[in-house]
């Protein structure tokens, strides 16, 4: 189903200039020359979306923003013409040729993806440049090569541009696809990328889609665990977060919650009340822990309150168990793209097995809220980041020139545009010494 009864093939290229980061210790840009096809007004435009990696409360939100602005910029006559075309679960779908057309009649209905969680169109953890494993998973034969076989997918489906919703392991193979187009087939694929990731270590984007949501999701989820300490005398309950290098979402779920238990009434005749329930410790992969120090301090907590609620980034203490495991002879789990499983090394029990005993709790509770917080549909924060983004987005896609939309910290005023694939990097760490944070290890007697 399309909407408009033309299409036409332009192949008008303008220059342009983009600024690649050349060195970040000192913020130095230089321009470079980058070759942008620009779409004009009497342009059908074949557009095409994906969801990839791990869920986020964004990836709906994003579908419903992109189809609307789309919508708008046919509407106002910025084309001529619009196809919508969704690949089901990720690259996956590129590479199997899983996809399907938007009917042009549900476009102004999918406002309605603001309220769902999860993924319409599903995804998938898939990594172009690891043949081994596309062919294995059946995605690609022995004899071919994913970047090839995604490409000649999106010639085939005359793709103008690809909306690629994910990480920056997502958006940065979204590059190399489109650059892999331009170098062999001579064919041009505008590329916008949308950051989606609750651990919001994407460089160099401020805020990454759906964060604060997992927060709030996050503080949630624990505000009912934590009656769990009435359920037992001397209870160590440890809240793990999501996390692998990042400690942001820990950091700002312990704040959300302490928000919501500071506005909650107790009755003080009762013992539990806003101290037991409080967060007692927070644990991230930034900030070294004293083991033995923390555990001479929540001993103390133990004894006064009879529980222990401690926050844990999944990502804490990975080294040492990694280094544990290997001096054992033990294989280290690994995903496709080489990230360590942290599902199977489980740092929640590593922690729960030596804080217990330090603090002398007679039963350890471990609860992991990250898929119930990924899971929500987006709140009004990130649905306004996400519209503010997916607006820019295709502005930018009408423009011709690709790029991961966000916040570009490295820029004056950190502006929303379509940031340079190549400054795209994971692995941002969270930044300790934010007044917010450094306040919430004061006020629960934590050192740095």
């Amino acid at each position: 189903a399309t909407h408009g009864s033309r299409r036409t093939t332009t192949k008008q290229y303008i220059a342009g200039y983009d600024y690649v980061l050349i060195n970040k210790k000192d913020s130095v840009f230089c321009p470079t020359r980058r070759r942008r096809r620009k779409m004009s007004a009497a342009q059908h435009v074949n557009v095409a979306m994906m969801t990839s990696g791990g869920l986020a409360p964004c990836l709906s939100s994003s579908i419903g923003h992109l189809v609307t602005y789309w919508m708008e910029a046919l509407e106002n006559g910025n084309i001529s013409g619009l196809t919508i075309r969704m690949y089901t679960d990720g690259y996956k779908g590129v590479l199997t040729g899983d996809s399907f057309i938007l009917p042009s009649e549900s476009w102004k209905d999918c406002h309605a993806l603001h309220d769902v969680g999860g993924s319409p169109i599903g995804n998938s953890r898939v990594k172009l440049t690891n043949i081994k494993d596309c062919v294995a998973r059946g995605f690609v034969k022995g004899d071919e090569t994913p970047l090839e076989v995604a490409a000649q997918r999106l010639i085939a489906d005359e793709v103008n541009v690809l909306h690629t919703i994910g990480g920056d392991d997502t958006n940065t193979q979204a590059a190399e696809l489109s650059k892999y187009i331009l170098e062999k087939h001579g064919g041009k694929v505008t590329v916008i990328g949308m950051p989606k990731t609750i651990d919001n270590d994407v460089f160099p984007i401020v805020q990454t889609f759906g964060a604060q949501t997992a927060a709030d999701q996050g503080a949630l989820f624990f505000e009912n665990v934590v009656s769990e300490s009435t359920a037992n005398p001397r209870m160590l309950i440890i809240h793990e977060c999501m996390g692998r290098d990042s400690g942001y979402l820990t950091a700002a779920t312990a704040k959300s919650y302490r928000n919501r238990l500071a506005a909650q009434k107790f009755v003080p005749a009762f013992s539990n009340g806003k101290e037991s329930r409080d967060v007692h410790a927070v644990y991230i992969p930034e900030v070294s822990v004293d083991i033995e120090g923390e555990g001479k301090r929540l001993k103390e907590i133990m004894d006064k309150y009879g529980n222990v609620n401690v926050f844990l980034s999944e990502g804490s203490g990975v080294h040492d168990i990694i280094a544990e495991m290997e001096a054992n002879g033990e294989a280290v789990p690994r995903d496709a793209f080489g990230h360590v499983s942290l599902a199977k090394i489980n740092p929640g029990a590593y922690f729960s097995k030596r804080l217990a005993a330090l603090v002398g709790a007679e039963k350890t509770l471990v609860q992991k809220s990250g898929y119930f917080a990924r899971s929500a549909a987006a709140n009004a924060f990130d649905r306004a980041l996400i519209g503010e983004c997916a607006k820019e987005g295709v502005k930018s896609a009408i423009a011709g020139v690709s790029g991961c939309m966000g916040q570009d910290e490295d820029k004056e005023g950190t502006p929303i545009r379509a940031i340079e694939f190549e400054r795209i990097k994971g692995g941002k760490h969270f930044d300790i010494k934010q007044p917010w944070f450094t306040e919430l290890l004061s006020e629960i007697g934590q050192t740095a």
